[in-house]
């Protein structure tokens, strides 16, 4: 007797069933995906306890007709593709033909569909059998409703999670497929309560107010780049805007929903600096290239893709994100909501006056017309050349620390500090300011007013209060300088007259040997020193000082996990702990040419809103927001 058999159909499409349909969302998903494929305009979904007990879908596509509705149950039955040719160039969603009965072969399901010209057609499975085959009323379009999922496959059943945890799944990919087409009206139902309604106009932003919400919506901003292979448009959220997850960065490729960790780490390195640590952003993209360039025919989900040209693309998304995000003013606006909302149809592609954040336009006036000037002898005018100098040059740096030694500024018991960084670094620093705009539109023209616990300064203009991190300032100074300054360092080497002696975990141990050349090219020499013990006699001179042993354990931490080294991180990561170091630490107090010198190099900084860690640097209480709080208006 032969060992091996082959496998019935029912059995074979059961074990598809186990890559295809994983939960209830995988059958709203391949359905609703069916439906897009059609050419519908309009989608409803109904679910019943979280797609378990049944999901039912009703579009108005182009209908099957009687043969291919019997024929669309049989695997690898589709209309999509028809040569090997079509498949590396694929437009649809669906392609394989094995949604529809692996669906069938773990749930009961009834087809009736039509293609609005001759008689429908009703179709009804039962556990991968067919139940039922009849004529139908004439309706253009389908309605497939599946119940009783996994009622045949207990084991899969059992493993299901709770209904609000299918229903976020399900939530999810419905919200996904909207965005994805904004020229489809999508509804979502579960139990009779409506979850989503889209109108279908084709307008993204009225589907992202659908999802997050008109207010949120309104703080989104569009971008557009291109290359010769790529178009990209969509909208990102102001970095006020976060979510603890990345779950909420979508990317679309022709009109499908992928996951692709490159292209996410694009987004987050566009955002760098502007977001808060642990926080991600909104982001939905829209991406548009030639079928030919992307391989979907990777996993059964189809949410995994192989990209053509990878790097080029990943490098127009990033350049789009970071242009609109330099013109924009992301000064938070502490405001009381003032309870008017956008209608829908006043959400627009081209964002109108009323959804876009209003820009700071920089006014100059002269001085003599500036109302608050608490100090003669201390006006805000930025035009003139400050005593004091904010940026870290040595020089300039040591003659004013003396001279707060001499003066006396600080209340007592706060010990003034030369900044933990390497003074070798300052030897050498010049501010480079050929390419920085002394006066940057986006950076509001203020005036100091005065100085809070010695940790905010307090400044106003025309346009309302405005209250500035003075620690965060200079960190964000410091910074761009440091960033610039460590780009540039030559691969010198420091002598290290008392070695540094580390010791590593066996698996760092390994990592060392099996990289030793690459660790001896960027300039780290590691000598065995007993059991999984390492000194180390010189490292790159751009070592921040103090913190040698992190970089170096960084650097590990690279070869573990990226198996190369990427020396523009390690030097990113330098500046951000120079800067950190260097700042102005809280309980301060400045005098008030410092305070002005430090608001005139702030404004002049690349991003002057957030420090390196992403925390805001300026908050911003506009004159209506302080009537509201003293009630002088209503």
């Amino acid at each position: 007797m032969a060992a091996i058999t082959k496998l019935s159909t029912e059995l074979s499409n059961k074990i598809a069933a186990g890559e295809v349909v994983e939960r209830p969302a995988s059958v709203v998903k391949e359905l609703t995906e069916n439906a897009i494929d059609a050419k519908s305009t309009r989608i409803s979904i109904y679910i019943k306890e979280g797609g378990l007990s049944e999901i039912k879908i009703v579009d108005n596509g182009i209908g099957m007709a009687r043969e291919d509705a019997e024929l669309a149950f049989s695997r690898h039955a589709t209309s999509k593709i028809k040569t090997e040719h079509d498949l590396f160039r694929i437009s649809t969603l669906g392609f394989r033909g094995e949604a529809l009965p692996s669906i069938a072969s773990v749930a009961n399901v009834e087809l009736e569909t039509g293609n609005g010209k001759d008689a429908g057609t009703l179709i009804r499975y039962q556990g991968g059998k067919r139940i039922a085959f009849s004529s139908s009323k004439s309706r253009q379009g389908t309605e497939i409703t599946v119940r009783d999922l996994f009622f045949n496959t207990p084991a899969r059943l059992k493993h299901m999670k709770t209904i609000h945890t299918e229903l976020g799944k399900i939530t999810d990919v419905v919200n996904r497929l909207a965005l994805a087409n904004p020229s489809i009206a999508f509804q979502l139902f579960h139990n009779e309560r409506q979850l989503l309604f889209t109108n279908g106009n084709g307008n993204i932003q009225a589907v992202i107010a659908a999802i997050y919400g008109r207010r949120t919506a309104q703080q989104f901003f569009r971008i557009e780049n291109s290359s010769v292979d790529y178009q990209i448009e969509g909208f990102i959220a102001n970095p006020e805007v976060t979510r603890a997850s990345r779950q909420h960065i979508s990317f679309f490729i022709n009109g499908r929903y992928i996951r692709h960790y490159p292209l996410t780490k694009s987004v987050e390195q566009a955002y760098h600096t502007l977001l808060p640590i642990g926080r991600h952003p909104i982001v939905v993209i829209h991406i548009k290239m030639d079928p030919v360039l992307i391989d979907v025919n990777v996993h059964p989900s189809k949410l995994e893709v192989r990209l053509s040209k990878e790097k080029e693309l990943c490098s127009v998304l990033e350049e789009g994100i970071k242009s609109q995000l330099y013109n924009q003013t992301l000064i938070p606006n502490v405001e009381e909501k003032r309870g008017k909302q956008l209608n829908s149809d006043q959400l627009s592609l081209t964002f109108s006056e009323q959804a876009l954040p209003k820009r700071e336009t920089r006014k100059e006036s002269p001085p003599e017309e500036k109302v608050l000037q608490p100090k003669k002898d201390h006006s805000m005018d930025f035009n003139h050349e400050e005593q004091y100098d904010f940026s870290p040059e040595k020089k300039g740096f040591e003659k004013d620390q003396d001279m707060l030694r001499q003066q006396s500024v600080e209340p007592k018991g706060y010990k003034i500090s030369k900044p933990e960084c390497d003074d070798t670094l300052f030897e050498k620093m010049e501010v480079n300011t050929e390419n920085k705009k002394e006066t940057d539109t986006r950076f509001p023209n203020i005036e100091f007013i005065g100085q809070m616990h010695g940790t905010y300064i307090l400044a106003q203009n025309e346009d309302g209060l405005y209250i500035i991190d003075q620690h965060a300032a200079q960190e964000r100074i410091f910074y761009e300088f440091y960033r610039e300054k460590i780009g540039d360092t030559k691969p010198e080497l420091q002598e290290l007259l008392v070695p540094l002696t580390l010791e590593f975990s066996s698996e760092e141990e390994m990592v060392i040997k099996r990289h030793q050349q690459d660790l001896e090219d960027v300039g780290v020499y590691l000598e065995p020193f007993g059991q999984r013990t390492y000194r180390v006699r010189s490292h790159p001179v751009w070592f921040p000082t103090g913190e040698e042993e992190y970089v170096i354990r960084e650097l590990l931490e690279q070869l573990m996990q990226d198996k190369k080294i990427s020396l523009h991180k390690l030097r990113e990561e330098a500046a951000i702990l120079m800067s950190c170091k260097a700042a102005i630490k809280a309980n301060r107090h400045l005098r008030d040419d410092e305070i002005q010198a430090l608001i005139k190099k702030l404004g002049t900084c690349e991003v002057p809103f957030t420090c390196p860690h992403g925390r805001p640097i300026v908050i911003h209480f506009s004159g209506y927001d302080m009537e509201k709080m003293f009630k002088r208006i209503m």
